[in-house]
């Protein structure tokens, strides 16, 4: 796994990237243009396994010209690493072994309660917020991360 700041430095052309917002149950999904400008909710994917998670990750990445992977990291509001920062590490290095495309994590505190506040004030109706929440806060992750980039 390589640092944001090595992301940059490693992209001569910019490419679309995908967001992930990896959850005990769902994994969200989102992805942004190839000029790195906007960051779209894309999917939920159920998690069943690592395998079939990277399975549908080389779909996307094949399908759409994947340029890298950004994944949200759950640092807790301390700075402090809990057990899920801890899994979704486990989770990103399959990822990176497995996957021959840069893989960075983000810092995501926050990102389901913004990409749930978001939707709130665009006066999205509430289940639908819920059952969209996943992809949402991938977006909010992504997008975080490519105004980085962009900076």
């Amino acid at each position: 796994m390589i640092t944001l700041e090595e992301l940059k430095k490693n992209q001569l052309d910019k490419g679309r990237l995908i967001g992930l917002d990896l959850g005990s149950k769902r994994i969200g999904v989102s992805i942004c243009d190839e000029k790195q400008s906007i960051a779209t909710p894309f999917k939920t994917i159920n998690k069943t396994n690592t395998n079939e998670l990277i399975g549908h990750l080389r779909d996307i990445i094949n399908e759409y010209n994947i340029k890298g992977i950004i994944i949200g990291n759950p640092i807790n509001m301390d700075g402090s690493l809990g057990r899920s920062a801890q899994s979704v590490n486990d989770v990103s290095n399959n990822i990176d072994r497995s996957i021959d495309i840069d893989v960075c994590l983000w810092d995501e505190r926050l990102s389901t309660v913004g990409a749930f506040n978001l939707s709130s004030q665009l006066d999205v109706n509430v289940s639908k917020r819920e059952k969209n929440i996943d992809q949402n806060a991938a977006a909010f992750i992504l997008q975080g991360a490519i105004d980085f980039l962009n900076n």
